[in-house]
């Protein structure tokens, strides 16, 4: 058990000194490049897809966040929508419309109406939500899931490119190193030959050409293997860069088709929804109109009070046309102008002179001063749009 696990120990200790030692190399290699001391390989055909690469994957994060955005606006939008419908319906009081039994036989349908279109809403909204998250959401989250992959494969495909450049500076070192041993060792000068034995320089001189040869035939193979895997990666981004690239198109527009498909069915029910709420209102602006006419007709049918009827005997002003009442205060800027506050009942009068009158004026008497007084000296003149003819 104890050299299982040792084994184990320096497996990884070697695999971490490879990894060690490649990144020594690459770094090694990335400086001689900047230096200009070893030629790079370059390829700008591919470097315009990684550019569009890179650009792609920006625009459809910047998408993505936007639709995430777009979504929880949504829901703000829904809970604020529902919060406000919610408000209407609270402040909803059957006894707005009086207590008769006809009344509350329309109320209760009002509110039975309105009720079914509070629901309806919130429905909608909900499937508004959820069709943007299933058709647009969705699709463009699997569209970006496939970037962080690819991504790695280019920057794998950039450091083997590294290695098979610092590959193939090594073997064409030793490429000029061999022809150098190559002079050296069929001139036997070396120290050690001459010391040697006739008999062993031959064998020295071969065992020098093994070792050259075999780091040679080391360095090639290498060479050919980091071609090779760098070589399989670059093919294969090749093909498939330019696919993703164009098929960008085609999720942009489905995205966006059916956003507005889903915006336009939402807007077009809640139209119809907003168009019944409306005229929920309507019906009840029109019960407000009913219960007030009722009111006034049963005012009407009812004896007269004692001041009421001593008001409606009055003997009315010489030259008198009608009543109006005032609707909003008026300040008198002239001794010959009548000073109204809202609520005054003013009996007008007709100008001695027509042409005296102006537009948009009137001349009269406060009702009450002409039923205390029977004076008309106290006439004025007032503006016509400050009242409401009774």
């Amino acid at each position: 058990m104890a050299e299982t696990g040792n084994s184990g120990k320096g497996v990884t200790a070697g695999k971490l000194a490879i990894t060690v030692q490649k990144r020594l190399s690459r770094a090694q290699e990335k400086v001689l490049q900047k230096l200009g001391k070893a030629d790079e390989t370059r390829d700008v055909v591919f470097e315009e897809m990684v550019a569009n690469f890179n650009k792609q994957m920006g625009e459809g994060t910047k998408l993505q966040k936007d639709l995430k955005a777009y979504m929880t606006a949504v829901k703000t939008l829904h809970e604020a929508s529902r919060r406000l419908q919610d408000c209407l319906a609270d402040m909803y009081e059957p006894e707005w419309f009086g207590k008769e039994e006809m009344d509350a036989m329309v109320e209760e349908m009002i509110e039975k109406e309105m009720d079914n279109n509070l629901e309806d809403t919130d429905t909608l909204w909900l499937d508004f939500h959820q069709n943007i998250t299933d058709n647009s959401m969705l699709s463009i989250d699997s569209y970006l899931a496939q970037f962080p992959e690819i991504k790695a494969r280019i920057a794998k495909r950039d450091r083997k490119m590294v290695d098979f450049d610092s590959a193939r500076h090594h073997f064409a070192s030793l490429q000029k190193g061999k022809k150098k041993d190559e002079a050296k060792i069929a001139k036997p000068a070396a120290l050690l030959e001459m010391a040697a034995p006739s008999w062993a320089q031959g064998l020295l001189s071969a065992h020098q050409v093994a070792q050259t040869n075999l780091s040679y035939n080391q360095a090639e193979e290498e060479l050919g293997r980091s071609q090779k895997i760098f070589e399989e990666l670059n093919v294969e981004l090749q093909d498939q860069l330019p696919v993703l690239w164009d098929s960008r198109v085609g999720v942009y527009v489905n995205t966006f088709q059916s956003l507005a498909s889903h915006q336009e069915k939402f807007h077009k029910e809640m139209s119809k929804l907003s168009q019944n709420l409306n005229d929920v209102m309507t019906k009840l602006e029109e019960q407000r109109h009913l219960n007030e006419e009722a009111n006034h007709s049963q005012a009407a049918s009812s004896p007269p009070t004692g001041s009421e009827s001593n008001s409606s005997e009055y003997k009315l002003p010489p030259g008198f046309v009608y009543k109006v009442k005032a609707i909003h205060e008026y300040a008198a800027t002239d001794g010959d102008e009548l000073e109204l506050n809202i609520g005054d009942t003013v009996l007008v009068l007709a100008f001695d002179n027509p042409d005296e009158q102006d537009d948009g004026w009137l001349m009269g008497v406060q009702e009450s001063l002409w039923i205390r007084n029977k004076d008309i000296s106290s006439k004025g003149v007032f503006p016509e749009n400050f009242t409401q003819k009774l």
